[in-house]
């Protein structure tokens, strides 16, 4: 298609002066022209949301086979525009010669193409409906395309990687879309299928409209797929996956069924019916998240979804929870969605928080309050914590920044938050509120003031007070107590909070202390309002044998341990909520060196450990066991206490009852594993492929042995992991573990050609798989020859935030960071940002979020010789 072209790039000057000559026109003529920015800035998003409606994408893809191979593609975009005083910007991160040609209104035009925009001007516009076609080659950055399967993922602002459009979530559209592919190729989109024509080697799918969506919601996976239909309760849906384990697919059933759980649940409680179309989803190997909710064809990590019956409980509550996360973001996201991603925020809070809601219903034997507590604390902590701590509402300029506002804050700390505003108004006044917003804003964009404001008018609680501290500022309060004793009972008992900045803010909460006896635990309600609270109706009471702070998991902050703790009492606590407060106020206090040091709390961890009976409750405490033990111990002082904690941990498992337990200490046992004894046992478990009694291992596990072995130098590691690839069938795990093979190598030539091949950004496509190789590489046992890798590192996080998904950031610094603790690796990060004063500030906090144990290791074990 030939076009009249000009040259793509046109200097500042010439394209200002054609710009502003462009604007002289028009009955909203203005002398101020909009710049044309990398990204898509905010001032630029809220003149095309005051000027654009009734956008629909008309997009034809020819997808060919060979992953490398180009994309021809053609679109049509139409609107309704309502302001001719400015150019008309359409986004496009690509390079200028993937544009090929541009008709507005029918007539061929210029391709003008500055900073990531093709411009159109105004005198080629008119108000009303317009028609822009633009001939294109797709850009791969967003495909994630494989040699026999590709998906985009476009969230937050990919959708302009991938084709050219209004990138930002208050234009919702409505995209029709056409696929041309290899013959034997599956497809799924957002829309239902409207007909299918076999033309040669190739097939053409053509979609219905779609529903009305935002950009970063538009969605497509196509390639060798298998197809599952179900249509039991009269809801139909198809699954598409590429599993081949027999074991493994017989979790199909059970993911239809959890989904329909999840889909009544969001019906009943929002009053509000399904509102889209269709309902499919698809498992993606190695997928970068957990999954993604894109209306109509839903993305999930394939080994999330497919347990077999070796599954732990902890993993099948993950499913189930993961389901209903991606199937409550259908009305809180995809009905109603944020108008500018700085409230990207409130889809998550509610995604997990219905999520939270729907497991307690639907998941046999859940613990609601437990998986609440165990879910979320640990997490909002590991950031809140922090020098780079961020609030749950951020500010965003540009939306090329907006993958950095994502992490655990947001997915952990504002259920946390949301879970108290709950309690504060009373569930039933929080529901209805909900509803009324979910009615309100159907099929448009909100914003957060705007819910609060719904809020507010339901409860005498002043919110907006509330809110400021919770929501707009990052931090967590410190708790300290004093409780005193006349004549066997309690004659005071105060609790006082202060910021952990030292600021003097407070947070308003709920949460609860108990007084722990030899025959009983009593509980009592602290309303933290103020900075110091009497809890008067602990006077005259007996003096317990401890106090347990945060005894219900509702309260956010590091809350004090009592001096009178002793080892065990957690068997006096039959509540595993109060066993897990108390697990997580020990690690809390261990690593704000307040009370508790990792020499204390080991024995604490691994005495609990031997008693716990709680499956969920124990994977919190192994986890901490083996945090404490590679992040703050000395690795002299691992050698020797290694051989008794991994007998302890060996005859703790082999004396559980539950299968699933077993697994857990088995695992950590794996994780653990210093001494020869221990890895020789490891090496025959995994060369006869027999677990130990009890222990039920699968494919995975046995990968992860041989994983384990390599990373430890055990004899013969090369021959371990050949023989490990010929066991895999799967094409796709075994693609994954070839990827992995130079980061385990013995040979430090070959980590560091593996460390300098992921410089190239080709080499970093499949993000999973690189997070997991860098953990190997930046293993305890390999730190001394790995450290050389840390600057370098640092120095590629700007250029992989810009190319890779939301994730990868933090990813690629937690797995690189994970378990240094040399004064050394400490000096590296200061030096770092002390050489980069203008350094993106969220990019900093992301960096300052992933590498603060290794500060804090450092200052835990100077002062602590025994370490």
């Amino acid at each position: 298609m030939q076009m009249n072209h000009l040259n793509y790039t046109l200097s500042a000057a010439a394209l200002s002066l054609l710009l502003l000559g462009a604007c002289s026109k028009g009955p909203a003529s203005s002398s101020y022209t909009l710049p044309v920015e990398t990204g898509v800035s905010q001032q630029l998003a809220e003149h095309r949301s005051q000027t654009l409606r009734n956008v629909h994408y008309n997009i034809k893809l020819q997808i060919p086979v060979g992953k490398d191979a180009p994309i021809p593609s053609t679109e049509v975009i139409t609107f309704d525009l309502s302001d001719l005083s400015q150019p008309l910007q359409i986004d496009f991160k690509e390079k200028p010669e993937m544009l090929h040609g541009l008709k507005v209104n029918g007539s061929e035009a210029p391709l003008t193409f500055q900073n990531e925009h093709l411009v159109i001007s105004p005198k080629l516009l008119k108000a009303g409906t317009n028609s822009v076609q633009i001939d294109f080659t797709a850009g791969n950055l967003s495909l994630n395309r494989n040699e026999d399967f590709l998906y985009t993922l476009l969230v937050p602002d990919r959708a302009r990687t991938v084709f050219p459009c209004f990138d930002q979530p208050d234009l919702k559209a409505v995209f029709t879309l056409s696929l041309t592919l290899p013959q034997n190729w599956k497809a799924l989109a957002n829309a239902p299928l409207q007909d299918s024509v076999l033309t040669g080697a190739t097939k053409t799918y053509t979609y219905q409209p779609s529903d009305t969506i935002p950009t970063y919601l538009f969605s497509f996976v196509a390639g060798d797929f298998s197809r599952v239909s179900n249509n039991e309760r009269g809801r139909a849906m198809h699954f598409y996956h590429r599993e081949t384990d027999e074991d493994k697919l017989r979790s199909i059933g059970p993911i239809f069924s959890i989904h329909r759980d999840a889909l009544d649940f969001m019906e009943d409680y929002t009053q509000i019916p399904y509102p889209f179309q269709k309902f499919d989803f698809v498992a993606i190997p190695d997928f970068q998240y957990g999954g993604m909710e894109h209306v109509g064809a839903i993305d999930y990590k394939a080994s999330t979804l497919f347990l077999d019956e070796g599954a732990t409980k902890d993993q099948l509550v993950a499913r189930s929870n993961l389901i209903a996360h991606e199937t409550a973001h259908m009305w809180f996201g995809d009905l109603v969605t944020m108008r500018w991603f700085n409230d990207v925020w409130m889809k998550e809070v509610f995604a997990n928080f219905m999520a939270d809601k729907i497991s307690k219903t639907t998941v046999q034997d859940s613990n609601y309050d437990l998986k609440f507590l165990i879910d979320h604390f640990p997490a909002a902590y590991s950031v809140d914590r922090t020098a780079g701590a961020n609030p749950i509402r951020q500010d965003l300029a540009n939306l090329q920044d907006a993958g950095t506002l994502y992490g655990h804050i947001i997915y952990h700390k504002a259920p946390i938050m949301m879970r108290q505003l709950e309690r504060l108004m009373g569930e039933k006044a929080f529901q209805e509120g909900l509803q009324v917003y979910l009615k309100t804003y159907a099929n448009g964009n909100a914003t957060w003031p705007q819910l609060i404001g719904i809020l507010d008018a339901r409860t005498p609680v002043d919110l907006q007070a509330w809110n400021q501290v919770w929501v707009n500022e990052p931090g967590r309060p410190v708790f300290d107590y004093d409780l005193k004793v006349e004549d066997g009972k309690i004659s005071s008992f105060a609790v006082s909070q202060k910021a952990e900045d030292g600021s003097d803010r407070l947070w308003p909460q709920l949460f609860e202390v108990a007084l722990v006896y030899a025959d009983s635990v009593q509980e009592l309600t602290v309303n933290m309002d103020k900075a110091a609270v009497a809890l008067t109706e602990a006077i005259g009471k007996r003096a317990p044998l401890t106090v347990l702070f945060n005894s219900s998991g509702q309260g956010y902050g590091v809350f004090p341990v009592d001096l009178r703790y002793r080892s065990g009492i957690s068997q006096r606590l039959h509540n595993p909520v109060m066993r897990a407060s108390m697990y997580i106020n020990l690690y809390e206090n261990m690593l704000n060196n307040r009370q508790v040091t990792p020499a204390s709390l080991l024995p604490v961890m691994m005495l609990e450990a031997s008693v716990e009976t709680d499956e969920l409750n124990l994977k919190l405490l192994t986890g901490y066991l083996g945090d404490t033990f590679w992040r703050f111990t000395t690795p002299e002082r691992r050698l020797e206490i290694a051989p008794a904690i991994e007998k302890n941990l060996w005859d703790a498992m082999e004396k559980q009852s539950s299968g699933n337990t077993k697994k857990l200490l088995f695992k950590t046992y794996q994780h653990i594993a210093l001494t020869k004894g221990a890895q020789d046992r490891l090496f025959q478990v995994w060369k006869a492929q027999k677990a130990p009694a009890g222990v039920t291992l699968n494919e995975d596990d046995y990968t992860s042995l041989a994983l384990s072995l390599a990373v430890r130098d055990y004899t013969d590691s090369e021959g371990i992991l050949r023989q490990q690839l010929t066991r895999i069938k799967n094409p796709d795990r075994q693609k994954r573990l070839q990827f992995l093979l130079p980061a385990l190598s013995g040979d430090e030539q070959v980590r560091d050609a593996f460390f300098a091949s992921l410089k190239d950004r080709s080499n970093r496509d499949k993000e999973a798989w690189v997070g997991t190789a860098l953990s190997y590489l930046h293993h305890p046992l390999r730190v001394d020859s790995s450290e050389k890798y840390l600057r370098e590192s640092l120095e590629l996080v700007e250029e992989i935030q810009l190319t890779g998904d939301i994730f990868f950031p933090t990813n690629w610094l937690q797995s690189t960071f994970g378990y240094y603790q040399t004064p050394t690796a400490a000096e590296t990060i200061r030096t770092f940002l002390a050489e980069h004063p203008n350094y993106n500030p969220k990019l900093k906090g992301k960096i300052l979020q992933a590498t603060d144990h290794v500060f804090r290791s450092n200052t835990i074990l100077s002062g602590n010789s025994d370490q």
